[in-house]
Order: C-alpha cells, then sequence, then structure tokens
C-alpha cells in the first residue's frame, strides 16, 4: 500500500515528523543553553574571589562587564578606543593601585556612563580615569545613545537579582554566544589565545616596525581610519551644531559627583591630530573651548583634575606620532601616563606644551600598599 494514497498512515508519519522535530529542537535547544551556561562566555559567575572567564568576544562591550565584577582591579579607564593605548600595568607604576582598562571602540557618553556606574557600583575606587572625546561636547548625545555595535544593558546591571541571573543566561544564548562559548572551549585547552589581557588592554593599532608615515599621513589628512574596527569618538568630517547644549556634561557632573571622596578623579581630553581638533574662530572651535570650561567647572566643583591633550603641541602637531587623526602610536601612550602623573602631582602645565590642566585636586598621600606576609 502506497502512503501517498492512505490517509491515516501519511497523517501518522506526519504526527511522528512532529513529535520527532519536538523532540529534537527541545534536546538542541537544552544543550545550547546547557553549553553557554557552562562555558558562561560573558563572565555572568564573575565575582570577588571568583576569576571572570576567558576574554574572547570580539565586543568589547560584552567583555569587560566582568573584568569590573571579578573584583582584581581598585581603578580604572573609561573612554574610547583614543584611551585604549594606555596601558594599566604604566598606569599602576604611575599612578598606584591596580588598574583595568575598561575603554570601549567607538563608545558613546551613554555607554561609557554605563562602564562607569558598574565601576562604582562594585565599591570606591582607588582612581578613575575618564579619557574623554568631542561626544561629550555634542548636542544630540542624549538621542545617539548606542552606536551600530549591539550593546548589552543587561550586562551592566549593577547588582542583578538571582531571577535576573537566570534570565541573562537564556538572554545569552544566540549564535554569537555560541561561537564565543566555543573560543572559550578553544582557549581552555590552547589552542586559542584570549583577545585581551586580563585587565582589558590591547594593542590593537598595527605593529609599530610596520609604520607608514606617508600612509599614515594620507589617513591623517584624509580624515580616515587606519585602525580597522576601532572607529574613534568623533566623525571628523562632521559639522558642528549650531546649538550650544551638551547634554552628555550634566551626565558627567552626576558621574563624578557619585564618586567617593577618597577616589582621586582624573578626566582628560585625549591628544588627537590637530586635522581633527576645533580652530579657533571656527564653530567647532567655539564648541569645544566652552566644552573644556564646562568640564573645568566641573572639576573644580567637585574635586577632580581636569588635563587638556587636546591642543596644538609638539605631539598633536607631528604626523609621525599618528597612525590617523585619532589615534596615536605607543610611545605616545607612554607619554600620556608619565604626564598624568604629572599633572595630579604639580597641578602645572607641561613647560614643554603637551598639555594644560584646567582644573587641579591636589593629590592627597597615596595610602601605603600592605606589605606582604612575613614583612615588616
Amino acid at each position: 500500500m502506497r502512503l501517498d494514497h492512505d490517509p491515516t498512515a501519511r497523517d501518522s508519519a506526519w504526527r511522528r515528523f512532529a513529535v520527532a522535530f519536538a523532540l529534537g529542537s527541545l534536546v538542541l535547544g537544552a544543550g545550547a543553553i546547557g553549553f553557554v551556561a557552562a562555558t558562561d562566555p560573558y563572565g555572568l559567575r564573575a565575582a570577588p574571589g571568583r576569576a571572570p572567564g576567558s576574554l574572547m568576544d570580539s565586543n568589547q562591550r560584552y567583555l569587560y562587564p566582568q573584568i569590573v565584577r571579578g573584583g582584581a582591579y581598585d581603578s580604572a579607564v573609561i573612554g574610547t578606543s583614543t584611551a585604549r593605548l594606555l596601558d594599566p600595568r604604566d598606569l599602576d607604576r604611575a599612578l598606584g593601585g591596580r588598574f583595568a582598562n575598561l575603554a570601549m571602540n567607538a563608545a558613546t557618553p551613554f555607554e561609557q556612563r554605563a562602564m562607569a556606574r558598574l565601576v562604582l557600583a562594585q565599591g570606591a575606587p582607588r582612581t578613575m580615569l575618564l579619557a574623554l572625546d568631542s561626544t561629550w561636547c555634542e548636542a544630540d548625545a542624549d538621542t545617539r545613545l548606542v552606536t551600530p555595535r549591539p550593546f548589552p544593558n543587561w550586562l551592566y546591571e549593577p547588582d542583578p537579582s538571582p531571577m535576573m541571573r537566570h534570565l541573562s543566561v537564556l538572554r545569552q544564548v544566540n549564535w554569537q554566544s555560541l561561537v564565543t562559548g566555543a573560543d572559550v572551549v578553544l582557549h581552555r585547552i590552547g589552542q586559542r589565545p584570549a583577545r585581551i589581557r586580563s585587565d582589558g588592554y590591547a594593542v590593537f593599532t598595527p605593529p609599530d616596525e610596520h609604520y607608514d608615515a606617508a600612509r599614515a599621513a594620507r589617513h591623517i589628512h584624509g580624515g580616515t581610519t587606519a585602525v580597522e574596527g576601532a572607529e574613534g569618538a568623533e566623525e571628523p568630517g562632521r559639522a558642528p551644531e549650531v546649538s550650544q547644549a551638551m547634554p552628555a556634561l550634566d551626565w558627567l557632573d552626576a558621574l563624578v559627583a557619585a564618586m567617593p571622596a577618597a577616589t582621586t578623579k582624573l578626566l582628560a581630553f585625549m591628544p588627537v591630530h590637530v586635522a581633527v581638533q576645533g580652530r579657533p574662530g571656527t564653530a567647532r572651535g567655539a564648541r569645544e573651548a566652552a566644552c573644556k570650561a564646562h568640564v573645568a567647572a566641573i572639576g573644580r566643583r567637585r574635586g577632580a583634575t581636569v588635563v587638556d591633550f587636546r591642543m596644538p603641541s609638539p605631539v598633536t602637531t607631528q604626523d609621525r606620532n599618528y597612525w590617523d587623526p585619532l589615534h596615536y602610536r605607543l610611545p605616545v601612550a607612554a607619554r600620556i601616563v608619565e604626564a598624568l602623573a604629572r599633572a595630579r602631582t604639580t597641578g602645572a602645565d607641561d613647560e614643554a606644551g603637551f598639555f594644560r590642566v584646567l582644573a587641579h585636586a591636589p593629590a592627597e598621600a597615596a595610602p601605603a600598599e600592605p606589605a606582604p606576609d612575613g614583612a615588616e
């Protein structure tokens, strides 16, 4: 008897297929959930005393919350790709403490604020370095909240309830999480390196030995980026807004006000090339000047040191210091760290003209580091 001529047999076959399909889907779904829960690709189980998982996702917005929750660091850098080359180990030596670099490619003020709030929710940080770019000065910063890169708000909940933690496991069950989970497994068995260091640091620019001055000059003066996937916090060709409203600076004020009195607060405008700085006498230049004045007032009111590297200087006027208009080379990053330490200690402008101190909170004596066990 042919199946297609027997309605009863045909219906029975379809039922068996439907049941098998449903059971197979349930098994695969449960397996996917179990795999993601076991590999924990975004460090949902990270907590003080419990190290975060392997840092394997390509989107920093998914990686950094677990670094914060892991509790291994007492100081943080918040910013965009113009601060990513600040090495936490250099900052540790220059400013004291244990730094994590949490600067994200093209991060908006909204995203940076979420990251800073998460840091503050973990306790009183020793030092908070907010590396500022021109988006903090823009009139539409309160509407341009995120970028085309996904931003997982659920990972930035300061203290999620147990129920929300369980829901977060389900939220991350998708193809991206499965791929990242597979990378975590490969990393654990030594087959794949972590994407970034455990303190959030990575050299995302090309190797310095491959630096091509002529190619860099074309990027700088053409307004293009030489670093794939690391667009800066501004659009060099974008016309300045007529409005002088700067809504993100209200967020900045509230953020600095929320920092404990014992926290060293550093606000620094990063040294982009003069090609993308606002020139005096232009609308963009007037906006940047007004923005810096506003940030300086915040610093004076909230006990923060404000340092301005975003100015014509022996560094920012030299093409050879940059890969493109926004991204400086590694030796410049080391100079920034050293300059921040001097600005924090002395409150004086750099004699060579690399930076100005727009506001200064006198440095207090750093608390003594605990002696190793058995030492006096």
